[in-house]
């Protein structure tokens, strides 16, 4: 990739490793970061450069708007995930402005951190993949160790329902744990 690219990939690793929360002895959000960026380089090994920034981008920073901060209700958790699109892509942008990226490159990166034209748009598919396969991937098991057995069960048919047959396919291909799974055949199935 160009200059441009590498610049806006170590400005927002450089973002990223700010993150005050650790996974692994590393900060949160930059782990998040390049595992994203690594399934949707794997669903799609010819990414587009804007979808590569997009998943670098993702969840820029995501630590400074906490779910906290807002109402613990489903109205509350909407509209947190709501303006924190808004926040990913207007600072995505921003870095993006920095290092040389053109305007119409820019909308496009903006464009799949705010999902538009989701499930229509291809690129948007593979950036959802990826973020569901992330979910399943390193955040299910703890995620259901803490939670009621139906919340997870409606949180991996969501998933599910979004993700294409290939993503399903891999997520199929993970190491769960024996509850895990049972949540998964139970989401499957019902």
């Amino acid at each position: 990739m160009n200059a441009n690219f590498q610049s806006a990939i170590a400005r927002f690793d450089a973002e990223n490793s700010r993150d005050p929360n650790s996974e692994k002895g590393r900060p949160r959000e930059l782990l998040y970061a390049e595992r994203l960026t690594d399934w949707v380089v794997k669903l799609c090994p010819d990414a587009s450069e804007p979808l590569r920034l997009a998943a670098r981008c993702q969840h820029i920073c995501r630590w400074e708007s906490p779910r906290e901060n807002y109402p613990m209700t489903r109205a509350g958790y909407l509209k947190w995930r709501a303006d924190l699109k808004k926040f990913h892509a207007e600072k995505s942008g921003a870095i993006l402005r920095k290092v040389g990226y053109d305007e119409d490159t820019i909308r496009r990166v903006q464009d799949l951190n705010l999902k538009k034209n989701f499930p229509a748009d291809a690129e948007c598919r593979v950036l959802e993949d990826g973020l569901c396969l992330v979910f399943l991937e390193f955040q299910f098991a703890s995620l259901a160790a803490k939670s009621d057995e139906e919340k997870m069960v409606n949180a991996v048919r969501k998933s599910w329902e979004k993700m294409t047959e290939a993503a399903r396919a891999e997520a199929l291909k993970l190491n769960f744990g024996t509850r895990e799974k049972s949540l998964i055949a139970r989401a499957l199935t019902a």
